[in-house]
């Protein structure tokens, strides 16, 4: 029965084969730190203080920061108390984008993280644990001229963390804490052109609701969207790849479907691995671009967890066949919802839901620290296994020092600007297509035959025969026998090992 193609290339197919992916892999690279922008853009939001009654809070009206229908605006919390303005009254606007911009389908999403500026105050400090409660709307429109539309409504909690680095002391009155940025909003689609933010802190003092987190001064907010240029790059590498995978992988079922034998499980983990890539190609971010899909975040994230899986699903199963493997010849057999419905939750603003959250990170770390080493080794055996000795390689020339400038995610080489962050996210992701690419095309079934005969019941004087006619034979520890291994795979087993 034949082996897999990578059991039969030669040397010189498989070293070919290596370049081959290799080019395709630095071609990746090139795309995104060559032709791509940056993959996103964060803006700097100032909360623009506006004067509305606390009675408004249960109506439609919006506060606009600027425009002609801008709000009455206060200064500072100081003027506030002087024309004896409530702190309920006060709603902090944001419009997102600034003047003269406007949002595009092709920024794909909207990440806003939440600052507060906190001066120290020897009367009102920042009590331990102390909360922040936020009433905050959320509302779109599609020209500067109609009527905003409400999308979202919630109330938030998020969890201080700030330190105060000067003695608290009444000399120190005025100075401000160092806060962590808070996650606030996420949004899955930018539909629309203008969107605008309306954020209250009310005070209850019957209900503790905002008293101990000291004396806000300001809010902060950073916008992050991705650029359209990147994106645009992203579509084309996805709708390029998605028949690259989908051909191969039609290629290798059809040699599957050709052998005179059902698929084995690790061939049908092999499919299955190649349909998952090709559910991560398929470009239908294209839809986004015209229709107000807010799940794609969600979607996207079902999508990697799919093909991680199956990832993981492949090493298990080709790790406990080549450990199944290994052991016959000694052994001889014995033995990334809730963001679809309320754009202000974040699993970050809860202590359980932070911890969580880092230690799926430092989970997904270790794992892939461990997952890349053993991915070496196994190339390692690979080659050694298939390769055997090599001859040394002639010296390579002195390659001339190249001098560059690192500076905000990318490198000023020459003339050129490289886009490191781009280039990393189209390298990783052609790293992943390609990877599958290999899998599917080594393992795929040979179509040599050795011997007259193929069927696992056939005997030591056909196989003479097939020597006697010229044909190599190649005997190798990968090859899956259905009823188990043969006397004569017994045997060759124990001369290799001797």
């Amino acid at each position: 029965m034949a082996g897999a193609i990578i059991e039969n290339m030669s040397t010189k197919k498989l070293v070919i084969v290596g370049v081959i992916l290799l080019l395709f892999q630095a071609f990746a690279f090139m795309v995104g730190g060559l032709i791509a922008p940056s993959p996103t853009t964060a803006v700097d939001y100032l909360a623009v203080k506006c004067v509305g009654k606390a009675s408004h809070r249960q109506e439609t009206k919006w506060f606009m920061p600027w425009g002609s229908n801008q709000c009455d605006k206060i200064q500072s919390f100081d003027e506030a108390v002087a024309k004896r303005i409530e702190a309920n009254d006060i709603v902090f606007a944001v419009h997102i984008p600034m003047s003269n911009n406007e949002m595009s389908p092709w920024f794909q999403f909207i990440l806003v993280m939440l600052q507060f500026d906190i001066a120290f105050k020897m009367t009102n400090q920042i009590k331990d644990g102390a909360i922040v409660n936020l009433d905050v709307k959320l509302a779109y429109r599609d020209d500067m001229v109609s009527e905003w539309n409400e999308m979202a409504r919630s109330f938030e909690k998020r969890k201080l963390h700030c330190n105060f680095t000067f003695p608290k002391t009444y000399v120190n009155d005025g100075r401000f804490y160092t806060c962590d940025v808070l996650p606030f909003m996420e949004v899955g689609s930018v539909a629309h052109k203008y969107y605008l933010l309306n954020i209250r802190l009310p005070v209850n003092e019957r209900k503790k609701i905002n008293l101990g987190i000291g004396d806000i001064k300001d809010i902060h907010l950073v916008g992050i969207h991705q650029n359209g240029g990147f994106t645009k790059v992203w579509f084309a590498m996805k709708s390029f790849l998605t028949p690259s995978i989908l051909i191969i992988m039609i290629w290798y079922w059809r040699r599957i479907s050709l052998m005179n034998r059902p698929p084995v499980l690790l061939e049908k983990v092999i499919f299955a691995l190649g349909i998952s890539m090709t559910f991560i190609n398929i470009p239908v971010e294209w839809f986004s671009v015209g229709f107000n899909w807010t799940w794609m975040l969600l979607f996207g994230d079902i999508r990697q967890g799919i093909f991680y899986s199956m990832l993981l699903s492949f090493w298990i199963i080709f790790c406990g066949e080549h450990l199944m493997v290994q052991g016959e010849a000694a052994e001889h057999w014995r033995h990334r919802g809730v963001q679809l419905t309320n754009p202000f939750y974040s699993i970050w603003a809860s202590d359980v839901g932070t911890e969580l959250a880092l230690s799926f990170i430092i989970l997904a770390g270790i794992c892939a620290c461990l997952y890349f080493l053993f991915l070496c080794f196994m190339v390692f055996q690979v080659f050694r296994n298939i390769s055997g000795k090599r001859t040394s390689l002639p010296a390579l020339s002195k390659a001339r020092r190249l001098h560059y400038e690192v500076n905000q995610g990318h490198w000023h080489w020459g003339g050129h600007t490289v886009q490191v962050n781009s280039a990393f996210f189209t390298g990783i992701y052609g790293m992943w297509n390609l990877y599958v690419f290999a899998i599917m095309f080594l393992y795929a079934p040979s179509h040599k035959h050795y011997g007259d005969e193929q069927s696992s019941g056939q005997c030591i004087t056909g196989i003479d025969e097939g020597v006697k006619s010229g044909e190599n034979i190649q005997l190798t520890t990968t090859v899956t026998h259905v009823d188990g291994p043969t006397e004569l795979y017994r045997m060759m087993g124990k001369e290799a090992q001797e």
